[in-house]
């Protein structure tokens, strides 16, 4: 007995020393961020305090990442508001987050979470690039208080267009507001300084925290001192006393009817799968135990995530680098951290939503920059492009897609891309042709590579059919583990044609095929 007490005693006070401390740092990191993702979302604020609560309490007990912290992520939103628009109705798009969770966990069940891997890391840096950008565009409005920021649907460019925006400048001008400027301007100073300086000292402090409590003192002084400035009640965060009363349910009649529900879930569960095995691997890098979290008990404890986040009208869940790393900082040790983060989430909503409607979205449309900033960083795409053109050139073509048309043809076109030059350099690499002469003899001596392929085909027979008369010609495939059946036949046909031209042809581990020239 004394024994137990000693070990609770020593687990609880660790606890209390650690995780404890790491969970209200991670709450502050992750309050904005719920608030402000919904709100880049196109969803009602308490769907992203929903995911938030959900991501940290149920994720977090299925998953076996101990210091990772899951919720809503920046990297959906421009897909969520697509989404949204696309299907008509909130109810419908619930419905689309909570069939990705289902098929998450099938993902996860069928052991598929490697399937990311085969997904060019430059096309997937392109793809969080021209989110970033989509991200940051769409909070202009909200930085000049315009309260009514609905006047586009997905891509960076409608913003832009004749169509959208100039059509609303006059509506834009008649709701912007001088003090919701002033804050956000301050803010962004002040988050900048912040960063460059206090943080790094004081870690700990999160800085959305900061610039959100900035924002809120700044317009109750504003309200109170300076009426000229003061904000109206639209450019508050409005989270309903009776939460429970505004939940709006999936309409599930619909599933089997309308082919977007689907075609939605595949592209939700495809970016939250890859957002949320990206971060793992950073998270597990940075976890001062080095443990590895099993990647397809990830994707389940996720789905499991979507799926209730979904039913009760949440946004879409994943793993977040940014809660995550908060987490490591602050000196978490198990996934307690992440699911007391969860519950200070669901006290505050539940219990003290007032609070939280003291925040100004121009605010929440600061931090929603830097997190698109992040995303984007010119840090980042440089070192794309110091990579080379054959890294660049895939990363560039992604983010281009991406804005002009969604993220799943963008991400498409991206991969198709790298595909052309993996293509290009295998057609190059299939064998190596060594060229001498002796006399007036000429000496061609090839060797084929590790892996040689039909792609490898054309350049082969091409190279072959230049060799003149009276030549001698040496051909290796003793060292290749796999020769395509397409080379072997070539060279069996060559073998043919060696004969009649007067070619002295060697072979060495080159198998005997019948082919139609030989009939």
């Amino acid at each position: 007995m004394r024994i137990f007490s000693r070990s609770a005693r020593f687990y609880f006070l660790s606890f209390l020393k650690h995780d404890f401390k790491a969970s209200i740092t991670v709450f502050f990191v992750a309050l904005p961020l719920c608030l402000g993702i919904s709100l880049a979302s196109g969803t009602p604020v308490y769907s992203g305090l929903i995911a938030g609560i959900l991501g940290g309490i149920v994720v977090a007990i299925i998953s076996k990442s101990h210091i990772s912290v899951s919720g809503p992520a920046a990297g959906l939103t421009a897909i969520c508001a697509s989404a949204i628009t696309e299907l008509g109705s909130i109810q419908i798009f619930f419905l689309s987050v909570a069939v990705a969770g289902i098929i998450q966990i099938l993902l996860g069940i069928f052991r598929l979470g490697g399937f990311t891997h085969f997904i060019p890391s430059t096309v997937i840096k392109g793809m969080l690039a021209a989110i970033g950008i989509i991200l940051i565009s769409k909070q202009i409005p909200l930085l000049l208080g315009y309260d009514k920021a609905d006047f586009w649907s997905k891509e960076l460019f409608n913003i832009f267009s004749l169509d959208h925006a100039f059509a609303h400048v006059k509506n834009i001008y008649q709701r912007s507001s001088a003090g919701a400027v002033t804050i956000a301007v301050l803010s962004l100073v002040l988050l900048v300084v912040w960063d460059n300086t206090v943080s790094k000292k004081k870690g700990f402090i999160p800085t959305s925290f900061v610039v959100v409590i900035f924002g809120i003192l700044l317009s109750f002084i504003f309200k109170e001192f300076i009426p000229a400035l003061s904000l109206n009640k639209t450019q508050y965060v409005a989270v309903p006393s009776d939460m429970f009363g505004e939940i709006k349910f999936p309409d599930y009649q619909t599933i089997f009817t309308n082919t977007a529900i689907w075609k939605n879930a595949v592209i939700i569960s495809i970016v939250a799968t890859l957002e949320t095995l990206l971060s793992i691997e950073a998270v597990d890098k940075i976890d001062p135990f080095n443990r590895i979290t099993p990647q397809n008990r990830e994707l389940i404890a996720q789905g499991s995530g979507n799926f209730l986040s979904g039913m009760i009208g949440g946004i879409p869940i994943t793993a977040v680098i940014v809660r995550s790393s908060a987490n490591a900082e602050a000196g978490a040790r198990s996934k307690l951290s992440a699911i007391f983060h969860g519950i200070w989430l669901f006290i505050l909503v539940f219990f003290a939503s007032s609070l939280i409607n003291q925040i100004p979205y121009c605010v929440l449309a600061v931090i929603l920059i830097r997190t698109g900033y992040n995303l984007a960083k010119p840090r980042m795409i440089r070192s794309v492009y110091k990579l080379g053109r054959e890294q660049f050139i895939p990363f560039i073509i992604t983010v281009i897609a991406v804005l002009f048309s969604d993220l799943l043809i963008g991400v498409g076109i991206g991969i198709a891309y790298a595909a052309y030059f993996i293509f290009k350099n295998t057609y190059k690499a299939g064998f190596t042709l060594h060229k001498r002469s002796e006399g007036h003899t000429k000496h061609y001596s090839f060797r084929l590579a590790i892996n040689v392929s039909f792609i490898n085909k054309k350049k082969l027979k091409d190279e072959l059919e230049k060799i003149p008369d009276f030549s001698i010609v040496d051909i290796d495939g003793e060292h290749s583990v796999y020769i395509d059946y397409d080379i072997i036949e070539v060279i069996n046909e060559f073998k043919i044609k060696a004969h009649h031209k007067h070619i002295e042809l060697h072979l060495k581990g080159i198998p005997d095929v019948d082919t139609i020239a030989a009939h």
